[in-house]
């Protein structure tokens, strides 16, 4: 082998399989009430199964009763669609429960870029026996200021609660920890 065989190898694009391309698809479907999430960076996308022209996303809701799920299953049939694909299934989950933990640190990036403080720490489905944990100040998205306060324990959905700076007086939204 040369050094020139070496070099174009590293370089050579490499295939996917049907089930990454498949994921890859599903993986752009953004969440309709906080769109620079995707449902992969929102922990939701749970699994994505191909057999032969048959695709199965798997899916799981923030919370129960989610409203936001019809849109996301039409959305990911659509995402499928757009690529050539007419038999795709879409299954909702609802066990296990869905955690913050599942949540990117890509994702968890993006919502505060978009001005809404991300989950801090780890649900109490993480938990282990141990040191009680003790709620910590959620910091303002845009000052990073430590000096907030919880307005209201639901904010625009039920999964996050409006807080309030005290310095530089903005309300914001706090991805609840669950």
């Amino acid at each position: 082998m040369t050094v020139m065989d070496i070099y174009v190898s590293d370089f050579e694009p490499k295939t996917k399989s049907p089930q990454q391309k498949a994921w890859d698809i599903a993986a752009t479907v953004v969440d309709p009430e906080i769109p620079v999430l995707s449902i992969a960076d929102l922990g939701i996308l749970r699994d994505v199964e191909v057999a032969g022209d048959h695709v199965k996303v798997t899916i799981t809701p923030t919370y129960s009763g989610c409203p936001a799920m019809d849109a996301i299953r039409d959305d990911v049939k659509t995402a499928f669609e757009k690529e050539g694909y007419t038999d795709v299934e879409v299954d909702l989950v609802l066990s296990p429960a869905w955690t913050t933990d599942w949540m990117t640190e890509e994702g968890k990036a993006k919502l505060q870029e978009y001005g809404i403080a991300p989950p801090t720490g780890h649900s109490k489905a993480a938990r282990h026996a141990g040191p009680i944990r003790l709620s910590m100040a959620v910091k303002c998205p845009q000052c990073a200021s430590l000096n907030t306060k919880e307005l209201t324990r639901f904010g625009s959905t039920s999964c996050k609660a409006l807080y309030v700076c005290q310095d530089c007086k903005e309300p914001f939204d706090y991805f609840k920890v669950l």
